[in-house]
Protein backbone atom coordinates (compact mmCIF):
# COMPACT_ATOMS: atom_id res chain seq x y z
CA UNK A 1 0.00 0.00 0.00
CA UNK A 2 1.21 3.50 -0.85
CA UNK A 3 0.65 6.14 1.83
CA UNK A 4 -0.04 9.80 1.11
CA UNK A 5 3.33 10.68 2.62
CA UNK A 6 4.97 8.50 -0.04
CA UNK A 7 3.64 10.80 -2.75
CA UNK A 8 5.08 13.76 -0.87
CA UNK A 9 8.46 12.04 -0.63
CA UNK A 10 8.59 11.20 -4.35
CA UNK A 11 7.64 14.77 -5.27
CA UNK A 12 10.31 16.15 -2.91
CA UNK A 13 12.99 13.99 -4.56
CA UNK A 14 11.89 15.20 -8.00
CA UNK A 15 11.78 18.86 -6.92
CA UNK A 16 15.21 18.66 -5.27
CA UNK A 17 16.79 16.45 -7.93
CA UNK A 18 18.24 14.12 -5.31
CA UNK A 19 17.94 12.54 -1.89
CA UNK A 20 19.89 15.07 0.15
CA UNK A 21 17.76 17.99 -1.00
CA UNK A 22 14.57 16.00 -0.45
CA UNK A 23 15.68 15.08 3.07
CA UNK A 24 16.29 18.75 3.86
CA UNK A 25 12.86 19.74 2.55
CA UNK A 26 11.10 17.01 4.52
CA UNK A 27 13.11 17.50 7.71
CA UNK A 28 14.42 13.92 7.84
CA UNK A 29 17.83 12.38 7.33
CA UNK A 30 19.28 11.13 4.06
CA UNK A 31 19.14 7.46 5.02
CA UNK A 32 15.41 7.66 5.77
CA UNK A 33 14.67 8.99 2.29
CA UNK A 34 16.94 6.36 0.69
CA UNK A 35 15.32 3.50 2.63
CA UNK A 36 11.75 4.66 2.01
CA UNK A 37 12.33 5.16 -1.71
CA UNK A 38 13.71 1.64 -1.97
CA UNK A 39 10.65 0.28 -0.13
CA UNK A 40 8.23 2.14 -2.41
CA UNK A 41 9.98 0.95 -5.58
CA UNK A 42 10.11 -2.61 -4.25
CA UNK A 43 6.42 -2.54 -3.41
CA UNK A 44 5.51 -1.22 -6.86
CA UNK A 45 7.93 -3.49 -8.66
CA UNK A 46 9.07 -0.52 -10.76
CA UNK A 47 11.88 2.02 -10.54
CA UNK A 48 10.62 5.57 -10.00
CA UNK A 49 13.92 7.32 -10.71
CA UNK A 50 16.97 6.84 -12.86
CA UNK A 51 20.18 7.53 -10.95
CA UNK A 52 22.56 9.81 -12.84
CA UNK A 53 25.71 11.63 -11.83
CA UNK A 54 23.77 14.90 -12.03
CA UNK A 55 20.89 13.69 -9.85
CA UNK A 56 17.68 11.68 -9.83
CA UNK A 57 15.50 11.79 -12.95
CA UNK A 58 11.96 10.37 -12.80
CA UNK A 59 11.04 7.38 -14.93
CA UNK A 60 7.63 7.33 -16.70
CA UNK A 61 6.18 5.64 -13.61
CA UNK A 62 7.81 8.27 -11.42
CA UNK A 63 6.38 11.08 -13.55
CA UNK A 64 2.87 9.67 -13.13
CA UNK A 65 3.31 9.50 -9.36
CA UNK A 66 4.69 13.05 -9.25
CA UNK A 67 1.74 14.34 -11.31
CA UNK A 68 -0.68 12.68 -8.92
CA UNK A 69 1.23 14.14 -5.96
CA UNK A 70 0.84 17.61 -7.47
CA UNK A 71 -2.90 17.10 -7.92
CA UNK A 72 -3.21 15.93 -4.32
CA UNK A 73 -1.28 18.98 -3.11
CA UNK A 74 -3.55 21.31 -5.10
CA UNK A 75 -6.68 19.57 -3.81
CA UNK A 76 -5.51 19.82 -0.20
CA UNK A 77 -4.65 23.50 -0.68
CA UNK A 78 -8.09 24.18 -2.16
CA UNK A 79 -9.77 22.34 0.72
CA UNK A 80 -7.92 24.32 3.41
CA UNK A 81 -8.57 27.56 1.52
CA UNK A 82 -12.32 26.87 1.49
CA UNK A 83 -12.31 26.07 5.19
CA UNK A 84 -10.44 29.30 5.85
CA UNK A 85 -13.20 31.15 4.02
CA UNK A 86 -15.93 29.88 6.37
CA UNK A 87 -15.07 31.63 9.60
CA UNK A 88 -17.62 34.10 10.95
CA UNK A 89 -15.83 36.57 13.19
CA UNK A 90 -13.20 39.12 12.07
CA UNK A 91 -10.27 37.45 13.81
CA UNK A 92 -7.03 35.72 12.95
CA UNK A 93 -4.19 36.46 10.54
CA UNK A 94 -4.66 38.24 7.21
CA UNK A 95 -1.78 38.29 4.71
CA UNK A 96 -1.78 41.40 2.53
CA UNK A 97 0.59 42.09 -0.35
CA UNK A 98 1.12 45.53 -1.87
CA UNK A 99 3.90 47.84 -3.07
CA UNK A 100 6.09 50.02 -0.87
CA UNK A 101 4.77 53.24 -2.43
CA UNK A 102 1.13 52.31 -1.85
CA UNK A 103 1.88 51.26 1.71
CA UNK A 104 3.85 54.35 2.72
CA UNK A 105 1.75 57.04 1.01
CA UNK A 106 -1.72 55.55 1.01
CA UNK A 107 -2.28 52.53 3.24
CA UNK A 108 -0.41 52.78 6.55
CA UNK A 109 -2.89 55.09 8.29
CA UNK A 110 -5.95 53.16 7.02
CA UNK A 111 -4.34 49.92 8.19
CA UNK A 112 -3.70 51.45 11.60
CA UNK A 113 -7.35 52.51 11.82
CA UNK A 114 -8.44 49.03 10.68
CA UNK A 115 -6.45 47.49 13.54
CA UNK A 116 -8.19 49.83 16.00
CA UNK A 117 -11.58 48.76 14.65
CA UNK A 118 -10.72 45.03 14.50
CA UNK A 119 -8.09 44.33 17.18
CA UNK A 120 -8.44 40.54 16.80
CA UNK A 121 -7.21 40.63 13.18
CA UNK A 122 -3.43 40.34 12.79
CA UNK A 123 -2.03 41.85 9.59
CA UNK A 124 0.98 40.30 7.85
CA UNK A 125 2.21 42.75 5.18
CA UNK A 126 4.24 41.42 2.24
CA UNK A 127 5.86 44.29 0.35
CA UNK A 128 6.96 43.85 -3.25
CA UNK A 129 5.93 44.25 -6.86
CA UNK A 130 6.08 40.57 -7.76
CA UNK A 131 2.81 38.74 -8.27
CA UNK A 132 2.10 36.29 -5.45
CA UNK A 133 -0.02 33.18 -5.83
CA UNK A 134 -3.28 33.87 -4.00
CA UNK A 135 -4.51 30.42 -5.04
CA UNK A 136 -1.71 28.94 -2.91
CA UNK A 137 -2.42 31.48 -0.14
CA UNK A 138 0.94 33.20 -0.47
CA UNK A 139 -1.32 36.13 0.43
CA UNK A 140 -5.03 36.61 1.13
CA UNK A 141 -5.40 40.10 -0.34
CA UNK A 142 -3.44 41.90 -3.04
CA UNK A 143 -3.64 45.69 -3.31
CA UNK A 144 -2.28 46.43 -6.75
CA UNK A 145 -2.23 49.04 -9.50
CA UNK A 146 -3.17 47.26 -12.72
CA UNK A 147 -5.54 47.53 -15.66
CA UNK A 148 -5.55 43.76 -16.09
CA UNK A 149 -6.14 41.91 -12.80
CA UNK A 150 -5.73 38.11 -12.96
CA UNK A 151 -8.87 36.36 -14.18
CA UNK A 152 -8.77 33.81 -11.34
CA UNK A 153 -9.19 36.54 -8.71
CA UNK A 154 -12.15 38.66 -7.67
CA UNK A 155 -12.07 42.17 -6.29
CA UNK A 156 -13.00 45.81 -6.38
CA UNK A 157 -11.65 48.68 -8.43
CA UNK A 158 -11.45 51.46 -5.84
CA UNK A 159 -9.74 54.32 -7.72
CA UNK A 160 -7.73 55.25 -10.78
CA UNK A 161 -4.14 56.29 -10.05
CA UNK A 162 -3.14 59.43 -11.94
CA UNK A 163 0.46 60.17 -12.96
CA UNK A 164 1.87 63.64 -13.70
CA UNK A 165 5.24 65.21 -14.40
CA UNK A 166 7.04 66.75 -11.38
CA UNK A 167 10.19 68.73 -10.72
CA UNK A 168 11.93 70.22 -7.70
CA UNK A 169 10.05 73.34 -6.68
CA UNK A 170 13.17 75.49 -6.26
CA UNK A 171 14.24 74.62 -9.81
CA UNK A 172 10.89 75.72 -11.24
CA UNK A 173 9.65 78.89 -9.54
CA UNK A 174 7.60 79.33 -12.72
CA UNK A 175 6.13 76.25 -14.35
CA UNK A 176 7.51 76.08 -17.91
CA UNK A 177 5.30 75.57 -20.92
CA UNK A 178 7.48 72.57 -21.88
CA UNK A 179 10.22 70.65 -20.03
CA UNK A 180 12.84 71.71 -22.59
CA UNK A 181 16.32 70.23 -22.16
CA UNK A 182 15.80 68.98 -18.63
CA UNK A 183 17.42 65.89 -17.19
CA UNK A 184 15.00 63.01 -16.59
CA UNK A 185 14.66 60.31 -13.94
CA UNK A 186 12.44 57.29 -14.47
CA UNK A 187 11.70 53.73 -13.42
CA UNK A 188 13.96 51.05 -14.86
CA UNK A 189 13.29 48.30 -17.37
CA UNK A 190 11.98 46.02 -14.64
CA UNK A 191 8.84 48.20 -14.65
CA UNK A 192 8.34 47.95 -18.41
CA UNK A 193 4.85 46.62 -17.78
CA UNK A 194 3.75 50.07 -16.59
CA UNK A 195 2.27 52.36 -19.21
CA UNK A 196 4.24 55.32 -17.86
CA UNK A 197 7.54 53.53 -18.45
CA UNK A 198 6.65 52.43 -21.97
CA UNK A 199 5.42 55.93 -22.78
CA UNK A 200 8.58 57.64 -21.57
CA UNK A 201 10.82 55.15 -23.34
CA UNK A 202 9.08 56.14 -26.57
CA UNK A 203 9.15 59.91 -26.07
CA UNK A 204 12.25 60.81 -24.02
CA UNK A 205 15.67 60.52 -25.73
CA UNK A 206 17.89 57.99 -23.95
CA UNK A 207 20.68 60.55 -23.43
CA UNK A 208 18.30 62.75 -21.38
CA UNK A 209 17.56 59.92 -18.89
CA UNK A 210 20.30 60.32 -16.27
CA UNK A 211 18.89 58.21 -13.45
CA UNK A 212 16.90 54.96 -13.36
CA UNK A 213 15.78 52.94 -10.37
CA UNK A 214 13.39 50.19 -9.41
CA UNK A 215 11.27 51.85 -6.74
CA UNK A 216 8.64 54.56 -7.00
CA UNK A 217 9.60 55.87 -3.56
CA UNK A 218 13.17 56.29 -4.73
CA UNK A 219 11.92 58.01 -7.87
CA UNK A 220 10.12 60.65 -5.79
CA UNK A 221 13.25 61.17 -3.67
CA UNK A 222 15.35 61.61 -6.83
CA UNK A 223 13.02 64.26 -8.27
CA UNK A 224 12.91 66.13 -4.95
CA UNK A 225 16.72 66.02 -4.77
CA UNK A 226 16.93 67.76 -8.15
CA UNK A 227 18.51 64.87 -10.06
CA UNK A 228 15.93 65.38 -12.78
CA UNK A 229 12.26 65.72 -13.60
CA UNK A 230 10.06 62.66 -13.65
CA UNK A 231 6.54 61.28 -13.62
CA UNK A 232 5.07 60.28 -10.26
CA UNK A 233 1.69 59.11 -9.00
CA UNK A 234 -0.19 62.23 -7.94
CA UNK A 235 -0.88 60.84 -4.47
CA UNK A 236 2.90 60.94 -3.92
CA UNK A 237 3.90 64.07 -5.83
CA UNK A 238 1.10 66.33 -4.61
CA UNK A 239 1.81 65.79 -0.90
CA UNK A 240 5.53 66.65 -1.10
CA UNK A 241 6.05 70.40 -0.55
CA UNK A 242 9.40 70.25 -2.34
CA UNK A 243 7.78 69.15 -5.60
CA UNK A 244 5.77 71.05 -8.18
CA UNK A 245 3.65 69.72 -11.00
CA UNK A 246 4.99 70.56 -14.43
CA UNK A 247 1.84 69.52 -16.23
CA UNK A 248 -1.61 68.01 -15.75
CA UNK A 249 -2.11 64.28 -15.14
CA UNK A 250 -1.61 62.23 -18.29
CA UNK A 251 -4.61 59.95 -18.89
CA UNK A 252 -2.55 57.50 -20.94
CA UNK A 253 -0.39 56.74 -17.89
CA UNK A 254 -3.22 56.13 -15.38
CA UNK A 255 -3.84 52.70 -13.86
CA UNK A 256 -6.68 51.20 -11.83
CA UNK A 257 -6.19 50.46 -8.13
CA UNK A 258 -7.62 47.06 -7.15
CA UNK A 259 -8.33 45.14 -3.97
CA UNK A 260 -8.05 41.49 -5.03
CA UNK A 261 -8.61 38.13 -3.37
CA UNK A 262 -9.34 34.51 -4.26
CA UNK A 263 -13.02 33.60 -4.79
CA UNK A 264 -12.88 30.90 -2.10
CA UNK A 265 -11.93 33.49 0.54
CA UNK A 266 -14.40 36.26 -0.26
CA UNK A 267 -16.89 35.16 2.43
CA UNK A 268 -14.24 35.04 5.15
CA UNK A 269 -15.27 37.43 7.93
CA UNK A 270 -11.91 39.12 8.47
CA UNK A 271 -11.37 39.47 4.73
CA UNK A 272 -14.83 40.97 4.13
CA UNK A 273 -14.24 43.42 6.95
CA UNK A 274 -10.84 44.34 5.55
CA UNK A 275 -12.05 44.89 1.98
CA UNK A 276 -15.02 47.01 3.09
CA UNK A 277 -12.93 49.11 5.46
CA UNK A 278 -10.01 49.76 3.10
CA UNK A 279 -12.36 50.53 0.19
CA UNK A 280 -14.07 53.22 2.31
CA UNK A 281 -10.74 54.68 3.42
CA UNK A 282 -9.42 54.87 -0.13
CA UNK A 283 -12.67 56.46 -1.33
CA UNK A 284 -11.94 59.40 1.01
CA UNK A 285 -8.62 59.97 -0.80
CA UNK A 286 -9.92 59.44 -4.32
CA UNK A 287 -9.50 63.09 -5.33
CA UNK A 288 -5.82 62.95 -4.35
CA UNK A 289 -5.27 59.57 -6.01
CA UNK A 290 -6.94 60.65 -9.25
CA UNK A 291 -5.00 63.94 -9.42
CA UNK A 292 -7.87 66.35 -8.76
CA UNK A 293 -5.62 68.94 -7.11
CA UNK A 294 -7.08 72.42 -6.39
CA UNK A 295 -5.91 74.98 -8.94
CA UNK A 296 -4.48 77.26 -6.22
CA UNK A 297 -2.10 74.63 -4.82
Amino acid sequence: MIAWDDFRLIKAIADAGGLAGAAARLGVNHSTVFRRLAQIEEGLGLPLFERHRGGYLPTPAGEEMIALALRLDNDITAFTRKLAGRDWLPAGELRVTTSDSLLVHLLTLPLARFRERYPDVRLDLIIGNQALNLSKRDADVAIRATDHPPENLVGRRVARIAWALYGRRTDFPVVPAAPGDCRWVMLGDGFAGLKVVRGLQARVPAERIVYKLNTVLGLAEAVEAGIGIGHLPCFIGDVRPGLVRLGPPEPDFAADLWLLTHPDLRHQARLRAFLDFVAEEIARERALIEGAKPAAS
